[in-house]
């Protein structure tokens, strides 16, 4: 039964949007494969970890209908080696999935579609918001970096999705910092919380265009779904209590300073490298009209870089882990970043001067 005949990117396009979820080794061995259904010339690619599903479409070709799975990584693979101009079809017969392009053919093993896992649809109330994709990805990328890998405080594993009336906000934290950041919604909604797990915000974040066309977020109590382009990404949530996120933001720092972000970066970048590898401290040295970055490590190396900024309030001598503000710096796009500092043993707050809806908390070091 033939199930699709076209160039090589009309298939391998939709495949690449389900792949990224597919892990390479799972206990169940059907998890690595895609789900593939026919009905007429509807050809949908679904790929799911349980945890997260994707759904997608191509143009089939006939009418019959009939589903099956193959493994993910192998297809993908054998369609990028195929050349650009490549014309491709794909033929079910006797369990195999054949895949012929020009005078290459190939062969696959499938497994049964019936023994395919799928998510549930969601019960209770659902609420539905809607913005562009890039507002989004821009939301996303904003603090998506600050998440938790693996802490035992699960709820930390993930970004914290907040609608508050016309406002939606993300945050995330590692415990050591927090990135928050916000956008305005067309219309207003109930207020509700829900964390999206860490794979979840990766995978939307590779996902997601950089455009003006529409995303539909559609929340339900246990999982949230995202509508976008051809595709439809299914998540759980994490049940969990994230923290009290504004009561770490500070307020009333009394040392203020403006930045260059392309200069302070590099002035980080450079002291970074004679940082100690396993604490990575820098010590950042305010006095009057200069900011000083300095590192060291256990073999007496020492970095120093002096930066001439707009200061005249009392001097201070703050130690911070280099990672965390450069960071920062790495994933904001302004040319100018502002610092609030308060005294030694006080967190860093960094914001952009024509930005209110972003804000980035460091905790202090002793170096």
């Amino acid at each position: 039964m033939l199930l699709f005949k076209g160039p090589r990117d009309q298939i391998l396009s939709p495949l690449q949007s389900v792949c990224g979820i597919v892990e390479k080794r799972h206990t169940l061995p059907i998890l690595s494969n895609v789900l593939l259904e026919k009905d007429g010339e509807r050809l949908t690619l679904l790929a799911t970890d349980i945890e997260i599903q994707i759904r997608t479409a191509a143009q089939g070709i006939g009418q019959e209908k009939t589903a099956l799975t193959v493994a993910a990584r192998k297809l993908q693979d054998i369609l990028r080696s195929l050349p650009e101009s490549a014309e491709v079809s794909l033929n079910y017969e006797d369990r195999r999935l054949q895949l012929k392009a020009g005078k290459s053919r190939f062969n696959l093993q499938t497994l049964p579609a019936e023994d395919f896992p799928r998510m549930a649809a969601a019960d209770g109330q659902q609420t539905r918001l809607s913005l562009s994709q890039k507002q989004f990805k821009r939301l996303l990328a904003l603090v998506q970096y600050a998440m938790a890998q693996q802490d035992i405080r699960y709820y930390l594993n993930g970004l914290l999705l907040v609608v508050n009336g016309n406002e939606m906000r993300v945050v995330a934290t590692d415990g050591h910092r927090l990135a928050f950041a916000s956008e305005s919604l067309s219309e207003p909604h109930p207020h509700m919380e829900v964390i999206l797990p860490r794979k979840t915000v990766l995978e939307l974040s590779r996902q997601l265009a950089d455009n003006d066309e529409a995303l539909e977020i559609i929340i339900a109590p246990t999982q949230v779904q995202f509508r976008f382009g051809n595709i439809e990404f299914v998540s759980k949530l994490i049940d969990g209590k994230f923290p009290d996120y504004e009561r770490v933001i500070p307020t009333g720092h009394n040392k203020a300073l403006r930045l260059s972000r392309p200069l302070f970066l590099q002035s980080l970048q450079r002291a970074a490298i004679l940082t100690n590898e396993k604490f990575r401290g820098v010590r950042l040295v305010l006095g009057n009209g200069s900011l000083k970055v300095i590192s060291s490590n256990a073999e007496q190396e020492e970095a120093q870089e002096e930066i001439e900024i707009d200061y005249s309030g009392d001097s201070l001598d703050v130690g911070f882990n280099v990672t965390y503000l450069l960071d920062v710096l790495n994933n904001l796009g302004d040319d100018a970043i502002e610092c609030h500092l308060a005294d030694s043993s006080s967190s860093a707050l960094f914001i952009l001067p024509d930005n209110p809806h972003f804000k980035y908390v460091v905790m202090p070091m002793r170096i």
